[in-house]
């Protein structure tokens, strides 16, 4: 019998045919052994960029720094990192690479920092770090050390502070779990937000996702593997008209734009956007300060029922804080803070704002210009269990930060029971049993780690952050979409395969 020969023309078809088939399927199972393991281990980049003493060595990390500037925000520290034996396993899915964005995204904002708003000069905000001026009296209400004068708008450049200290950062893209873009997106806008036309709205979003789109990274995963932080509402990005009387920017609804993923500190609800905490006035930089203040706030004393810091919004139709105030003055269980008094916010005093919340068992949270508030965070940096009106002021926004079981650390009123006058404030709170009150305060001190930002210049030892937990967040849903894609190529290749031997 005449020997087949592989190559040999003269074969019979089938020999061929089978030879074909399983070269396909040896090739499937590669790619699928090779997407079910992730990505190659990163330890040898980390290690060859790490200096004799632990420090990370990489010049591409250059953090925001303001030039020829008084209010000059300092460089952060690269934090020493004692060595790790398996320092790959420890980074295995968290590698995290930042774009090196043109100035105009993020330094020169901060360059300018006295035109981020018309009407104040944001300077002061931008200094350490985006921390602002350190606070460091009035002991009673605070402690030494972690305080300082944070503006709620600041958070894109905490949370890049934040980033450039970041355990897992790689200048190797290939390597990445995910990829930040630091661009300040609210302190851009916000610029602009009264009295300019959209194409000045419109004109750094839209230089940003083509600059973008050139880059390598971009094109992996057309951006799905992207995050951007913004630090205002969502609404300020989401400009669905291209009317000059239409509010903020177009940057989320830009087609480019709609697989990044946007973490604001309140979000519209969308598939791609997280809300994630608003800044407090407390940025740790060690593990005990945190235990210290959670201590404090078990053992303060609390005279008030309940609190409520604000300002009334006549203009508003739907708005309850005029019967709020109303019911508050008129109630001796009740301490007011009005924020606004002979022209300055007392609200931005964090002794104020700490004092009035240390007092009160309870602090109400009614929905302002949109449904979420600083105020939430602060009330519960204080340990005083917050009042919520409405669900859009927690509940379906702060998803990695707050429990999922609202009734554990918070109260609802539903909103229109009193704007209808149906409800007295005061006797509602004063029905909540004693072990109810107890418990939620206890839940509420609890989540103080997870609600705060640490000093950039440092790290927590154990605890997680504000910042830990949105990146994990992140991670893991890059992760999923990684899997997603990766799954969808292999059906696609089975699907051709199947169609390849029985048409």
């Amino acid at each position: 019998m005449e020997k087949l020969m592989v190559g040999n023309c003269s074969n019979p078809i089938w020999f061929v045919l089978l030879l074909c088939f399983l070269s396909s399927l040896i090739f499937l199972l590669v790619d699928y052994m090779a997407a079910s393991s992730g990505k190659q281990n990163g330890a040898t980049f980390i290690l060859n960029n790490f200096a004799n003493d632990g420090t990370f060595t990489s010049s591409n990390f250059a953090a925001p720094r303001l030039k020829n500037q008084s209010q000059e925000i300092s460089s952060p520290s690269v934090r020493n990192t004692k060595f790790v034996k398996n320092l790959g396993d420890l980074c295995s899915g968290r590698y995290i690479y930042i774009h090196d964005l043109p100035s105009q995204f993020n330094k020169e904002l901060l360059m300018n920092c006295n035109s981020l708003i018309q009407w104040m000069n944001m300077c002061q905000y931008v200094s350490n770090l985006g921390l602002g001026p350190q606070v460091d009296k009035n002991e009673s209400v605070i402690l030494k050390g972690g305080w300082f004068v944070t503006n709620q708008f600041m958070l894109e450049v905490i949370f890049h502070n934040r980033m450039m200290q970041y355990q897992c950062l790689t200048n190797d893209s290939s390597l990445a779990s995910a990829i930040y873009i630091p661009f300040y997106a609210g302190l851009d806008v916000g610029r602009y937000l009264w009295g300019f036309n959209i194409s000045v709205r419109d004109a750094n979003s839209l230089a940003l996702v083509k600059w973008l789109a050139d880059k390598p990274e971009w094109k992996r995963m057309s951006g799905r593997d992207h995050f951007l932080v913004g630090g205002r509402i969502a609404w300020d990005f989401r400009r669905l008209t291209d009317d000059d009387s239409d509010w903020g920017s177009k940057l989320m609804v830009l087609p480019e734009s709609k697989n990044i993923t946007l973490l604001t500190i309140e979000s519209s609800k969308e598939d791609n956007e997280f809300a994630i905490p608003y800044p407090t006035y407390f940025h740790p930089s060690k593990d005990r300060q945190i235990i210290r203040w959670q201590k404090k706030m078990r053992r303060t004393k609390r005279q008030y029922l309940f609190s409520f810091a604000g300002a009334p919004r006549p203009n508003l139709s739907n708005s309850i804080r005029s019967e709020l105030i109303d019911q508050c003055r008129s109630s001796s269980t009740c301490n007011f803070l009005g924020c606004y008094n002979n022209g300055t916010n007392e609200c931005e005093d964090p002794i104020n704002v700490m004092t009035a919340f240390q007092s009160s068992v309870f602090c109400l949270q009614p929905p302002g210009d949109s449904f979420t508030r600083r105020s939430t965070f602060d009330s519960i940096l204080a340990g005083c269990i917050p009042v919520f009106f409405h669900k859009d002021s927690a509940y379906s926004q702060y998803l990695w930060h707050l429990p999922k079981n609202h009734t554990k650390y918070s109260v609802m009123i539903p909103l229109n029971d009193v704007k209808d006058r149906k409800v007295c404030v005061n006797e509602t709170l004063l029905r909540v049993p004693k072990n109810d009150v107890l418990a939620k305060r206890e839940e509420v001190i609890k989540l103080i780690p997870s609600i705060v930002y640490g000093d950039p210049r440092s790290r927590l030892e154990t605890l997680e952050d504000a910042f830990d937990i949105a990146v994990k967040g992140v991670l893991e849903r890059v992760e999923t979409a990684r899997r997603e894609i990766e799954e969808s190529k292999l059906l696609t290749k089975k699907l051709s395969l199947k169609n390849f031997f029985f048409p």
